[in-house]
């Protein structure tokens, strides 16, 4: 299934941008003195003096660039996590990569100095999530004239925080903090994955989102079918019938409006293929 332009913002992921959003103009027209008081500072005594600060630093942001990066991420890679995961484990989900990125600064203080603020811990685990669903999804990143795979993307922010994280500790970034919201974003699957198969387990499917609009719509193709292994079919098959069922349940929360044009020909096609 292939994704043409920008996808719909799920609720969270609306909620979250606006949210932040409002929390920079207010800190910085309004409110200044109230910044140091809600940043994390990787300190034992200060954090559990203030411990608040666990959360409420992911909404403070050093200005407005490093805002527009992170809701840039959260909207690119979030919608579709949170159309995947459904609203209310995303929403649970993101706090608790934040929650991760506080508690590794804490517990490695020495290598990061200085107060933490931001949402990239959790844009990070959010990111985690989305190439574990989708590894091989390839993403448009700016200014890459190539595409690149989600799992490539995450595994080389990952090795370029390590890299800042150890040799440019002063450069006023919390490179500890996004190893630590990706890190718990894996931990979190890892767990799902001990625990066992659940329902809302799906086979992976490759998807090509597009992390700014192209300016183009390319024409589909129709492929010349060829015969499939009856396992692969079957597979198909279940993810046709999960996927459908997710966006039936979807449908009776929110309305056929929250559908994204991807899902509404999902279910287009999958009316026809019921009625030949």
């Amino acid at each position: 299934m292939s994704i043409y332009g920008l996808p719909r913002p799920t609720p969270w992921v609306w909620r979250l941008i606006i949210a932040n959003a409002v929390v920079l103009l207010l800190l910085t027209a309004l409110l200044p003195a109230l910044v140091p008081s809600l940043v994390f500072q990787p300190d034992v005594v200060y954090a559990f003096r203030h411990p608040w600060t666990f959360l409420s630093y992911m909404f403070v942001h050093a200005g407005l660039w490093h805002l527009v990066f992170n809701m840039l991420i959260l909207y690119s890679l979030g919608t579709r996590v949170e159309e995947r995961m459904g609203s209310k484990t995303f929403i649970l989900f993101y706090l608790y990569c934040g929650l991760g990125g506080a508690l590794f600064s804490l517990g490695l203080a020495a290598l990061q100095p200085g107060a933490v603020a931001g949402a990239s811990a959790a844009v990070l685990g959010v990111a985690v999530a989305y190439a574990v669903f989708w590894p091989d999804a390839e993403l448009m990143v700016f200014p890459l004239p190539w595409p690149i795979r989600a799992r490539t993307l995450v595994i080389a922010l990952l090795a370029l925080d390590v890299v800042f994280g150890l040799l440019n500790r002063g450069d006023g970034v919390a490179h500890i903090a996004h190893l630590g919201g990706a890190a718990f974003g894996f931990l979190f699957f890892r767990l799902q994955l001990l625990a066992g198969p659940t329902r809302s387990a799906r086979p992976r499917v490759a998807e090509r989102p597009v992390m700014v609009p192209s300016g183009t719509r390319k024409a589909e193709q129709a492929d010349t079918p060829v015969p499939r292994p009856r396992r692969r079919m079957e597979q198909e098959q279940d993810f046709i019938t999960v996927e459908t069922d997710r966006l039936l349940d979807k449908i009776s929360r929110q309305g056929i409006a929250s559908l994204t044009p991807a899902e509404r020909k999902f279910l287009d096609e999958v009316s026809k293929r019921k009625r030949h």
